[in-house]
């Protein structure tokens, strides 16, 4: 049984591609064996506490058909002062495979300020609050409690990661939290014991 502190490498691994975003039709075939009770309690595992809470979050910010766009948050720039291309060249699932972000942040800092040009050249403000989007820090995600694999302490050991989608005239707010799984997600693959999805949280018409 592979410990927890894998996750990470678990995430590049897996990407969970293919995996359907409803928890109801995930795959519960070939179950992970159960750990030995010592190392149980040397990792705290526990169930997990119910709902799924953050105290602190990643932030990512991905530019879809925009001529230039810039945000500011948490203390941080991301810009983009080229042309970027539509998120069509990237296929249907072109947010699954993101990873990275401004990590280690604390709930939560001031509301995103996001200036952009669309395609068809017109200028663009938002101020995005992150914060009222999320106030009740509870991670979004799509594993019934069941279905989640015992945590230490019963907690989330990788902070949930925000994406923040500006795409022409639309942005859209993700969020993405992995959560080992009791079950591979991929029958046969060991390295599948997870769900890292984005869930759509919120959405602006510009």
């Amino acid at each position: 049984m592979k410990l927890r502190e894998r996750a990470m490498a678990a995430l590049v691994a897996v990407s969970t591609a293919g995996v359907t975003a409803c928890a109801s039709t995930a795959p519960t075939l070939d179950k992970e064996p159960d750990i030995d009770p010592a190392l149980r309690a040397r990792l705290h595992l526990q169930p997990p506490k119910w709902p799924l809470k953050f105290k602190d979050h990643t932030f990512r910010v991905v530019c879809y058909s925009t001529q230039m766009c810039k945000v500011w948050y948490a203390g941080a720039w991301s810009i983009r002062d080229k042309p970027t291309p539509p998120s069509s060249e990237y296929g249907p699932k072109y947010l699954d495979r993101l990873l990275g972000g401004h990590v280690g942040i604390a709930n939560f800092p001031e509301p995103a300020e996001v200036t952009w040009r669309s395609m068809d050249g017109t200028e663009h403000q938002a101020h995005i609050d992150i914060g009222a989007i999320f106030r009740d820090e509870i991670a979004r995600h799509n594993v019934p409690r069941e279905e989640v694999s015992d945590l230490p302490h019963g907690e989330l050991t990788v902070d949930p990661t925000i994406l923040l989608e500006i795409n022409n005239r639309t942005i859209r707010v993700y969020m993405r939290t992995y959560i080992p799984t009791r079950h591979f997600q991929i029958p046969g693959n060991p390295y599948s014991d997870s769900r890292y999805e984005p869930i759509l949280a919120k959405t602006y018409h510009y």
